[in-house]
């Protein structure tokens, strides 16, 4: 099932299954923003992330003397379970909850919402994850959408770049093929402002950043004045990711990271791990913002 929100300058379609923005559209351009999900490439839109992100080392992590598994990006992401809570014309909130199943694989008690929002030229997603349980809730949440590159046909990947909101020197975190990070980095940045986005920039996976002081990056071409920005002051990672040689790139904000290959498999001590206190709520939110001139 996919639903619609819109006002006057954007439409947006939000698919159910998952709570991924399947369309992000300019209604006097009607340019599409949202990588289309060709299976044959990258078979997603926007995967929600949580309780995890990324991998778990040996698929598995222990709380409390338990084992437990959980698939890499966590339970949301391809969940049929989520329920519409709030709906209008420029916003919609869908609600998921802990029940069997999640218990099997993540033993707190929990609702997460999502909301996303229409203001202007701006969609504001929301999550929300409201601790239900007696003790502290230990919790990853990323976002992972992606976005056309090109946005246009006739233009060539090469003509677009990440900008960075401040000049930024830092490395990614390299990846092994088994999705864990090694321990080793990589220089990437070195004062600039831009990432150039070429058909090599991912051969070697996912850039992994720790250390940006940039809270807003955008998706920007050399052709013409048009981009798309992504506002993420709620989150301290970043990742930017694509299948080499494929017409997108994902922007993903994250609270929370893959398991390093040292990692002792412990939730508590786990990389970036958020800790809430029982019947508290967390909250964090990023921003798309659409740019046409």
């Amino acid at each position: 099932m996919i639903h619609c929100i819109e006002n006057g300058q954007l439409s947006v379609s939000i698919q159910q299954k998952g709570a991924e923005i399947c369309s992000l559209k300019s209604k006097s351009t009607q340019q599409e923003y949202m990588w289309d999900a060709n299976p044959d490439i990258w078979a997603s839109y926007a995967p929600v992330l949580f309780p995890i992100i990324g991998c778990l080392k040996n698929g598995t992590y222990t709380y409390k003397g338990r084992s437990y598994s959980i698939p890499k990006h966590g339970f949301i992401r391809n969940n049929e379970g989520g329920i519409i809570d709030k709906q209008s014309a420029t916003s919609l909130t869908l609600k998921y909850s802990h029940n069997e199943d999640t218990l099997a694989m993540y033993p707190f008690a929990f609702i997460f919402y999502i909301t996303f929002t229409l203001d202007h030229n701006k969609l504001i997603v929301t999550h929300k994850v409201v601790n239900q349980g007696d003790e502290e809730m230990l919790f990853s949440l990323g976002a992972h959408p992606g976005f056309r590159c090109p946005f246009n046909s006739g233009e060539e990947y090469e003509d677009y770049f990440i900008e960075f909101e401040h000049e930024e020197s830092d490395c990614t975190w390299k990846v092994s093929t088994n999705g864990l990070t090694n321990g080793e980095t990589k220089p990437v940045l070195l004062n600039t402002h831009e990432l150039p986005l070429t058909k090599t920039t991912f051969l070697e996976d996912a850039l992994i950043f720790k250390n940006l002081t940039s809270r807003k990056v955008s998706l920007k071409n050399r052709c013409n004045n048009n981009s798309l920005s992504l506002s993420y002051s709620d989150f301290n990672y970043l990742g930017i990711w694509a299948k080499p040689g494929a017409p997108f790139v994902c922007i993903e904000p994250w609270l929370g990271i893959t398991d390093d290959e040292s990692s002792t498999g412990d939730l508590v001590k786990k990389e970036g791990i958020i800790a809430l206190a029982a019947q508290q709520t967390f909250e964090a939110s990023y921003v798309i913002e659409i740019l046409e001139q």
